[in-house]
């Protein structure tokens, strides 16, 4: 188990191993689960603190699990001891837990709040409640990142330039992953966005795919973490490269690299919160009750003052002020900014869950040939 960190303890009620409730009828402390980092910060400034202000005597804690947030679920679970009250997970593994039974199914327009005018939970998130026991914090994307001093006099405007060697030559950095890299592939190889997951689905799509990465896979750098591109790209190593766009973010606006965006057929994908099943209803009650206000339109909003990711509410959106500390707009740094969203990439969720396994090993044997 990765170190906690405790929030407000000053706060904090002498409680007797989480047996004393607040209001009567909720739980006084809380163990959130998230990623660490930049992104934890984000969600602690923009509405744990505020939640802990607002309900004196509720304390929380920090747990980092995010990345092995089913596994640990699972085991906690199967010993009957489930010790986390929220915990934020990318959309797939909110599948994967509500599939299981290990994640609290949400009425959306019962448990959460509507959008101030009115427009119920379920309108304002729309599309991005992709399961019913996941609530949509983040829309962050993945995209390509380019050397703007490096490119020539022409900056590439689609995510085709990853392919063309002749009008970009030098090395270009790719996940070292099927998942992106195949359906960008199929995208620059002709098949027509609506089509990529039917033909994808089949072995010649995934040979297409293959195919047209193998054009380039002499020129590739493959990456397994988010620092990877924007390092390979300040260090010249390469000219072009994909990672999450928050990385982007921060090599090119805090640390003022001559790096482009590539928003070009950006590949969206979500992050939010689950509430675990197996709790007390005391302790569900009072996740329940920081979800409602920490997914709020005002709280998503806040958040995109610390982080460059698109609040997943559409209502949060015109409230999307500047950057808490650079004094930046971040409006035009989000992947959901209309200007950023022209040709955009929504991963099928679905898709992978059946077929991740299988093109995966077809992915690694191709790398090893």
């Amino acid at each position: 188990m990765k170190m906690t960190k405790t929030l407000l303890a000053t706060t904090a009620l002498t409680v007797a191993s989480g047996t004393a409730f607040a209001d009567g009828h909720m739980a006084s402390d809380m163990t959130l689960v998230s990623w660490g980092g930049a992104y934890q910060a984000s969600q602690q400034n923009a509405y744990v603190a505020p939640y802990i202000e607002m309900n004196p005597g509720v304390t929380a804690v920090w747990d980092e699990s995010s990345a092995e947030a089913v596994a640990k679920l699972r085991a906690m679970n199967e010993a009957g001891n489930v010790t986390w009250d929220v915990v934020d997970v990318v959309a797939a593994d909110a599948i994967r837990l509500c599939d299981e039974g290990l994640a609290l199914e949400i009425d959306a327009d019962e448990q959460l709040a509507a959008a101030p005018d009115g427009t119920s939970a379920s309108d304002d998130f729309g599309d991005l409640l992709v399961s019913d026991c996941f609530i949509p914090q983040i829309v962050y994307s993945t995209t390509f990142g380019y050397r703007t001093d490096l490119v020539g006099d022409t900056a590439p405007t689609s995510v085709c330039a990853v392919f063309d060697t002749e009008a970009y030559p030098g090395k270009r950095s790719l996940e070292k992953r099927p998942i992106n890299n195949m359906e960008w592939a199929l995208l620059c190889d002709g098949v027509a966005k609506e089509d990529v997951y039917d033909v994808l689905g089949t072995a010649e799509g995934q040979d297409q795919a293959l195919a047209k990465l193998d054009t380039i896979k002499d020129d590739v750098i493959w990456w397994s973490a988010g620092a990877d591109t924007p390092q390979l790209l300040a260090d010249g190593e390469v000219i072009m490269g994909s990672t999450y766009n928050g990385r982007l973010f921060a090599a090119i606006e805090e640390q003022k690299q001559p790096i482009g965006m590539l928003w070009d057929a950006q590949v969206f994908d979500l992050d939010g919160w689950i509430i675990p099943t197996g709790l007390s209803p005391e302790r569900e009650a009072r996740a329940l009750d920081f979800i409602k206000f920490a997914t709020d339109t005002q709280r998503l909003a806040d958040q995109a003052k610390y982080i460059s990711y698109g609040p997943a509410r559409a209502s949060s959106a015109p409230l999307v002020g500047q950057h808490a500390s650079l004094g930046i707009d971040m409006a035009p740094h989000m992947p959901t900014d209309p200007e950023n969203a022209k040709n955009t990439f929504l991963y099928n969720y679905e898709f992978w869950a059946d077929y991740r396994d299988d093109i995966d090993a077809k992915f690694q044997a191709w790398l090893a040939q």
